[in-house]
């Protein structure tokens, strides 16, 4: 099997087992918050949790890989979160779950990224939105199977079956992957910024922190007010600090390159209305419509089915209007389809709220696969591990940011976190939505043919002078 194929495919262990595990997840978050004896709301540090972990340690991600090879550090991450998996699974309270979802965060922040450097450094550039695609379609198998999965095992076992079921699948990734994959590394490795690992973590932590004490508890208790305070003066320390060392741990000057830089900036904006649906539609089908986990499972599944049906066809959409056209008018129909779910009603037809559902999985694939080949079009071999920490950090904030962004709009909507209205759901949509569909200023902005050779548009040229400002 060549290699642009078989590579994705070993890589999409990891994606599936993460994905699995946190689709099926978010749609049990009600069911273990009764077991634990919390409000459904305050689950949601369940999953901010795992990524404020997966955001701390990520940039510690593209050094590991090429201080010890590509190969090592990702075996060893899916270990991680494959033993991780296992103590969720034996959680008895509410902290033991965080505690366990954080190391959870700690795996995942070496094995996503560093599943795609793999990628990136094993397949040409000229077919890497192919490769990603192909990595992306068993990742689909995660969000497709994972809300029914999640609901029926919630429903008529247990949800600590949830986590269990990573076992499997993390032993045969570590197998295939010690079996097929080279050992990736880098030849020069840049020397560890340890200063500015420590300003970047303990700023994402604390600011991270901050919000979701104060969105879980509503208060503005002074450890949190001062996590969040100290985390944004870490992070105005680091930006000052990477400016004045030659290799730091985030690179900022990955932001002069305009396609990389409308990936992250516009990418984190979309992704933070987008990654808020997943935490959002099952809460309000189950709180708010009184369905069964299950029951719930089955109409959520529709996004992953949307999804898996447009990954076949991306780079011939992007190869016909090119990932300018694509960006912008894509971003604006997803928004609009998160937000056309907030005008669902206990009556609404399940059909209906399925093809909603369906089609947002259609035009929000197409988005998530333009946004993570676009961001590489103009990056140089060297600087592809930061390139891809970078970017993954990104999207795990923003992600992260939008579950806490939509919790604090239920908080403040309703007047008993533990039962939350139809009304509040409703509204939240539309507020995710607007705020999602703002991201559309930073794709305008690219030039017509970026990313031209990536989406087979012609074979141009790169000047990557030329893209810089």
């Amino acid at each position: 099997m060549e290699r642009r194929v078989i590579v994705p495919l070993i890589v999409a262990f990891a994606l599936v087992m993460q994905n699995l595990d946190s689709t099926a997840l978010v749609t049990s978050l009600p069911l273990i918050a009764q077991s634990l004896g919390e409000p459904p709301l305050r689950l949601h540090m369940a999953v901010t949790g795992y990524m404020l972990a997966f955001a701390t340690f990520l940039p510690l991600s593209g050094w590991l890989a090429d201080r010890f090879g590509a190969r090592l550090v990702f075996r060893i991450a899916m270990a991680i979160f494959t033993v991780a998996s296992v103590f969720c699974g034996l959680s008895n309270s509410f902290e033991e779950l965080i505690a366990f979802r954080i190391l959870q965060g700690l795996g995942g922040a070496m094995m996503v990224p560093v599943g795609r450097l793999i990628l990136v450094r094993s397949v040409p550039k000229a077919e890497l939105v192919s490769a990603m695609a192909l990595m992306g379609m068993p990742t689909i198998i995660g969000p497709l199977i994972g809300p029914v999965l999640g609901g029926f095992i919630a429903t008529v076992a247990s949800w600590r079956w949830i986590f269990w079921m990573n076992v499997p699948i993390g032993i045969a990734g570590i197998i295939l992957v010690t079996k097929f994959i080279e050992d990736v590394r880098e030849t020069n490795v840049r020397p560890f910024d340890f200063k500015g690992f420590f300003l970047s973590g303990f700023g994402l932590a604390g600011t991270l922190f901050g919000m979701d004490t104060v969105i879980a508890r509503n208060s503005l208790e002074p450890l949190a007010v001062g996590a969040f305070l100290g985390g944004l003066i870490a992070l105005a320390l680091y930006i000052i600090h990477a400016r004045k060392v030659a290799h730091p741990i985030l690179d900022l000057s990955l932001l002069k390159i305009p396609t990389f830089r409308s990936s992250v900036t516009g990418g984190s904006i979309f992704r933070l209305g987008i990654g808020a649906n997943p935490f959002l539609l099952p809460l309000m089908l189950q709180e708010g419509f009184g369905y069964s986990p299950f029951e719930s499972g089955i109409v959520t599944c529709a996004s992953a089915a949307g999804a898996f049906g447009m990954r076949t066809i991306a780079k011939r959409v992007l190869r016909k209007f090119g990932f300018r056209r694509v960006l912008v008018w894509n971003s604006l129909i997803s928004s609009m389809l998160l937000a056309v779910c907030g005008f669902f009603q206990p009556t609404t037809p399940q059909i209906i709220m399925m093809a909603v559902i369906f089609s947002g999985g259609v035009f929000r694939s197409l988005e998530f696969t333009s946004l993570s080949a676009i961001a590489f079009a103009d990056v140089e071999r060297e600087q592809m591990s930061h390139a891809t920490s970078f970017q993954q950090m990104a999207q795990r904030l923003s992600m992260s940011f939008g579950v806490a962004l939509s919790a604090f709009f239920l908080h403040q909507l309703s007047v008993d976190p533990a039962h939350v209205p139809v009304k509040a759901f409703q509204i939240t949509f539309a507020l995710i939505g607007l705020i999602s569909a703002t991201s559309v200023w930073a794709f305008w902005r690219l030039p017509p043919e970026a990313g031209a050779v990536l989406a087979g548009r012609g074979q141009v040229e790169r000047r990557t002078r030329a893209f810089r400002n």
